[in-house]
């Protein structure tokens, strides 16, 4: 049976003669308002610690608006706490010099030559010298060793720091690091060398003989055997994956040769003891060797030398 239609809905013709309201687009809100909402959300992820939205919020902002300062100098900081130290550098070459920030940024990437020519041209160009600077260069010298610099600035911070406070307490972490630097070169390397036996600082002080020249023969016969052993055959090395099992390179005698021919076409065929057609002649018989014939009285053999029986002849 062929399927029943559906029915349709019933739909009332409009009688009013009123046109249906058609649904307008929602206008984009303006740039103001937009941007004061992503600011509104980014000051949220920074007081919530989610720096890694909150820079993405920055890129949003600067996306509408790729001259604001503030999103620029949040950008930057953000990427300096989250340890993106490459990105920060990239950021202040792109959008203007931030020297305290720029040079931070290559304190941290290990370019430390761009740092001191950064400093130096720093100390040049202003009277007044920023403390982060003045911390960075301390921090600088420590690394490079040079410790009574380190000493000296960070004695200069200490002095001009609020006591109890955590960059007071740094400072002086800091200092005493460097301090301990400074009196093991001092006086620590000198009392721990003096506390070894005199043949062990004899021998720290003393160079080494250098080594006795070899004569002209004794060079001409040690060139000969290298070239010896240059033109000798290099033996190849036995691949012990190929080695069958219970076989010992060296050790087990190599098989036969002519295991792959035939028996007969082997040079061991021939040197077999081969056994004649018809009996005799050949070696020594095996079993047991017949006995003279002896005549007896009765005129017959003993021993059974004669077949059959015989006739008497009369």
């Amino acid at each position: 049976m062929p399927p029943k239609p559906t029915a349709k809905p019933n739909r009332q013709p409009n009688t009013s003669g009123k046109k249906a309201a058609v649904k307008t687009p929602k206008q984009p809100l303006p740039l103001p308002d937009r941007l004061k909402r992503l600011f509104t959300s980014l000051c949220a992820q920074i007081e919530g610690g989610h720096f890694t939205n909150a820079v993405k919020t920055c890129d949003k902002i600067l996306l509408l608006d790729p001259a604001d300062q503030d999103a620029l100098q949040t950008k930057l900081y953000l990427l300096l706490q989250t340890e993106q130290y490459a990105a920060a550098l990239a950021l202040i070459e792109d959008n203007g010099e931030n020297n305290f920030e720029r040079m931070y940024s290559l304190y941290r990437l290990q370019r430390e030559e761009e740092v001191e020519s950064a400093l130096a041209e720093l100390k040049e160009t202003s009277n007044e010298i920023d403390r982060g600077v003045i911390h960075l260069e301390a921090q600088l010298s420590y690394r490079q060793g040079s410790y009574q610099n380190a000493f000296d600035l960070y004695n200069e911070l200490l002095d001009t720091t609020e006591p109890d406070t955590e960059e007071h307490t740094d400072i002086l972490t800091n200092l005493e690091a460097t301090q301990k630097h400074l009196d093991f070169i001092n006086s620590g390397f000198s009392r721990a060398l003096s506390a070894l036996p005199a043949a062990v600082t004899a021998s720290l002080e003393t160079v080494p003989p250098p080594p006795p020249a070899q004569s002209s023969s004794l060079l001409a016969s040690a060139q000969i055997i290298e070239e010896k052993k240059a033109a000798a055959p290099q033996e190849k090395k036995v691949r012990f994956k190929r080695v069958p099992k219970g076989v010992v390179p060296g050790v087990t005698p190599p098989p036969d040769p002519e295991r792959w021919l035939k028996k007969s076409e082997r040079t061991s065929f021939h040197s077999g003891h081969k056994r004649k057609k018809g009996g005799g002649g050949g070696g020594a018989t095996q079993g047991v060797m017949e006995s003279p014939a002896v005549p007896t009285s009765g005129g017959g053999v003993a021993g059974g030398a004669s077949k059959g029986k015989g006739k008497k002849k009369k």
